[in-house]
């Protein structure tokens, strides 16, 4: 029995040369120029008084202990719980203790959380400028081309993603429109960005738009955050852990592993 009729379409050589390899290029060296625009960009990191350090380490110091709980014993747990949990609710290590209870500021008016607003700015400008260029010049010269046949069979689903601008339902799902293809190297060059540029690189637009959600990773405290809340919470999380020593009972694992 004949199998399905193999669908052909007659294409240019060339469109590899004027077409594929170009928009590749042009995207790996928009990739290393986004690396070091944001190099640029960045701001100095404003140097951290003693006080702030212990507030946003004690609080980590907390979450630490809930999360490997378990590598210590039940007494090492209970030691250090009691401390941490004192301190929290006495308010030591707060960085303004006399400010506890008293509403938080304006984040607008604290310099430290204005400049963290120009950093995601400029963040954003030297990831947005780039894609909004580089899409229209595509879209201008080189919309509506069919570049390329994948080798290897693929669903319907992935039609609208490898056919963007190409407005033909029955177009076998393997061929690659010249928009698509710049999606797919819009998400598919880490690998390249880390050998060109090493594994800490600004060059990889899924790791941009994943530090734009969460442009508060590097910090404990959000800005207008109050630490006398977290600290707070961070208690009711230590209270109701319930301790589980990995080394209870080793003995008879062993044991019973070895007969």
């Amino acid at each position: 029995m004949a199998g399905p009729p193999v669908q052909t379409i007659p294409r240019d050589p060339a469109l590899f040369y004027w077409i594929l390899f170009p928009i590749t290029v042009v995207m790996i060296l928009t990739g290393v120029l986004r690396h070091y625009a944001t190099i640029l960009l960045a701001t100095t990191p404003k140097k951290q008084s003693l006080p702030e350090l212990r507030e946003q380490r004690s609080l980590a110091r907390g979450m630490n202990l809930r999360n490997n709980s378990s590598v210590i014993s039940r007494a090492a747990f209970n030691i250090r719980k009691d401390y941490l949990v004192q301190n929290y609710k006495d308010g030591t290590f707060l960085k303004d203790p006399e400010n506890r209870g008293k509403p938080q500021g304006n984040p607008m008016t604290d310099p430290a959380a204005m400049e963290g607003m120009m950093g995601m700015m400029k963040g954003n400008m030297a990831m947005m400028i780039p894609q909004t260029l580089i899409m229209g010049w595509i879209n201008a010269f080189f919309a509506g081309f069919v570049i390329m046949k994948l080798p290897f069979p693929l669903t319907l689903r992935f039609k609208s993603m490898l056919q963007s601008g190409v407005m033909t339902r029955d177009l076998d799902v393997r061929w690659v429109s010249s928009l698509s293809w710049y999606f797919l190297n819009l998400f598919g060059l880490q690998s390249v960005f880390i050998f060109i540029l090493g594994d800490d690189n600004a060059a990889n637009q899924m790791a941009q738009q994943m530090a734009q959600m969460n442009p508060g990773a590097n910090n404990m405290f959000q800005p207008g955050q109050d630490p006398d809340k977290a600290f707070l919470a961070e208690v009711e999380n230590l209270e109701v852990i319930e301790h589980e020593y990995i080394l209870d009972g080793v003995e008879d694992r062993i044991l019973t592993n070895a007969k």
